[in-house]
């Protein structure tokens, strides 16, 4: 598939900041942040920034982006409707909960309950994200198990590695952050290379065979090209990665989304101060690089089904 960069920001920027917003809808009505109302304040505005930001972008991948709305109407049969109604509604509960926190400095009571709510809402939303691709029959590299605890446990990492820096502006020395980040980029790490595996080691059940009935009578191959030149369905559909371009990549994705991210949060956790505050940071960096790149693999390695009408022997 072709990887439109609006897209690969909409899924990586969103996941975050929903991520982000569920982590501080949790953590903060059980006492586990800091109280300060101007750290409920950036923490809240980094979550809606990245999360609004994201959901904008996503629009200009669209032909026509001045009827996006009517995205919201298909609820009921569409993930990509499910996952544009449930943001919206993430906000309300969010919304109230920031205004308690920021502005009363509460975050108990009916504020608390706002904040469980938004944390809930925002796990939906990440999860109805993940299924806009997952239910994809015709792409094998998303309709499969991996793709859903990808999305929620990159975006939980991307969570933590942010909660992590900001916290260090109001705590010396935190402990929980870097070690809950250290596990959640372990945990993403060992995630995405289940998914990995699972695409390199197993194909799609369709091949140019199954699709023309004729697998019974030998080998079978196309004969001519439908079209002399690309298409709308060559050109967004029909998107190929070389195999040595998808290694490189993969290893620069391993390495800054997963393994400098570890390593910082380690050193983060053993350290304070500025040390500390400059490793979360290195940390951050490092891992947006890396999610950018891993999203771009995600879109770039998917093979549509049609793709074996154009002379693809399996996909």
């Amino acid at each position: 598939m072709h990887p439109a960069l609006s897209i690969v920001f909409f899924t990586t920027a969103s996941g975050a900041g929903f991520a982000l917003l569920f982590l501080l809808g949790l953590a903060a009505p059980l006492g586990l942040l800091p109280q300060s109302g101007w750290f409920g304040f950036v923490a809240l505005a980094t979550a809606f920034i990245l999360a609004a930001a994201g959901l904008v972008s996503s629009v200009f991948h669209l032909g026509r982006p001045e009827r996006a709305w009517r995205a919201f109407s298909q609820w009921r049969s569409s993930w990509l409707s499910r996952e544009g109604v449930m943001s919206v509604l993430t906000f309300v509960p969010a919304a109230i909960f920031g205004i308690g926190w920021v502005f009363f400095g509460e975050t108990g009571g009916l504020i608390g309950l706002c904040g469980f709510l938004a944390a809930i809402c925002a796990a939906v939303t990440i999860a109805c994200t993940g299924m806009i691709y997952a239910s994809l029959k015709p792409i094998h590299q998303w309709h499969n198990r991996w793709v859903v605890p990808n999305y929620f446990m990159l975006g939980l990492m991307a969570g933590f590695l942010l909660l992590d820096l900001m916290i260090r502006f109001w705590v010396v020395r935190p402990v929980g952050t870097p070690l809950l980040a250290l596990l959640t980029v372990l945990a993403a790490w060992w995630s995405k290379e289940a998914y990995w595996r699972f695409v390199d080691t197993n194909s799609a059940p369709s091949t140019v065979a199954s699709a023309t009935a004729l697998g019974s009578r030998g080998p079978v191959r196309m004969l001519e090209p439908p079209h002399t030149q690309d298409n709308y369905l060559l050109q967004e559909m029909g998107f190929r990665i070389a195999r040595k371009h998808k290694t490189r990549l993969r290893l620069i994705a391993r390495i800054t989304a997963f393994l400098l991210p570890a390593l910082l949060s380690l050193v983060a956790l053993l350290t304070a101060g500025g040390i500390g505050l400059i490793a979360a940071a290195l940390a951050v960096i490092s891992a947006a690089l890396g999610l950018v790149i891993e999203r771009w693999l995600f879109f770039a390695e998917a093979k549509h089904t049609v793709t074996l009408y154009y002379g693809a022997v399996a996909v």
